[in-house]
């Protein structure tokens, strides 16, 4: 089992930046695949970002250029740098990981709002 703790939501005004931490805990050196998710209010879940092993990253196009996601080994956590934050990107934000045998996890999810 892998449980995923997010962390680094809040209110920050467009144009802004923030950045979320996950802190992966349990079976996690079979860790494929870490990313991060985010569903608007009566929108559906999207991908936000992946990164998968060894460093191949992935992005949403209405967010290349503006976010970056980055795995500490280490650490055993994924974070995701956000920047020229926009009202659209006003979601939670859900932390995910698939293991070799494609079993998926999800964190609960973290508010991120972007506000004037």
């Amino acid at each position: 089992q892998v449980q995923l703790v997010e962390s680094g939501g809040g209110l920050v005004q467009p144009g802004g930046s923030l950045t979320l931490s996950c802190a992966a805990s349990g079976s996690t050196s079979g860790l494929k695949v870490m990313g991060w998710f985010r569903q608007a209010p009566g929108k559906q879940r999207e991908l936000v970002a992946t990164i998968t092993l060894p460093v191949s990253t992935d992005y949403a196009d209405s967010v290349k250029g503006r976010f970056t996601i980055s795995r500490d080994y280490a650490k055993k956590t994924v974070s995701l740098s956000m920047r020229s934050l926009k009202p659209e990107d006003t979601a939670v934000y859900y932390c995910h990981a698939q293991n070799f045998f494609r079993v998926e996890y999800w964190g609960k999810g973290t508010l991120v709002t972007v506000s004037p």
